[in-house]
């Protein structure tokens, strides 16, 4: 009995060390972004996924949306005992890209359970001159 109490209290904590470790469900996926070149380049950690059925990727007003869904279920079974676990749920992100990036030059893929999305990004010429405004008390 009091293994089986100390188990359950171990498992009453698992919660709180996946929040300190940064391993919570509303962090999933993460994601980065980086540019490789004149490409601006997303990654998604997307594990166990299957992205033809679970994966919506869309565009709109130079933003990049990113839905997915998770369905995962693991089973033990032996003589004396079984045991299910499922993880799953559903999430969004919106990600702002640079303007005047062309949606048909956007290309995605999914490998190693990592989603990529390349963005080629149209060369802006010079920079903008940078010009301070006073700020004045009134």
């Amino acid at each position: 009995m009091a293994g089986l109490m100390r188990r359950e209290g171990f498992e009453m904590l698992e919660p709180f060390r996946r929040l300190l470790e940064g391993d919570v469900e509303t962090s999933w996926p993460r994601v980065e972004e980086y540019r490789d070149g004149s490409t601006l380049v997303i990654r998604a950690e997307l594990p166990d996924i299957d992205p033809d059925r679970d994966v919506e990727l869309t565009v709109v007003d130079d933003t990049l949306h990113l839905r997915a869904e998770r369905r995962e279920k693991h089973e033990h079974k032996d003589k004396s005992s079984y045991r299910s676990e499922f993880r799953y749920g559903s999430f969004t992100r919106t990600l702002p890209l640079p303007s005047g990036c062309k949606d048909e030059d956007i290309s995605a893929a999914y490998r190693d359970g990592v989603l990529e999305v390349r963005v080629p990004v149209a060369d802006q010429g010079e920079a903008p001159e940078t010009r301070k405004i006073e700020v004045r008390r009134s």
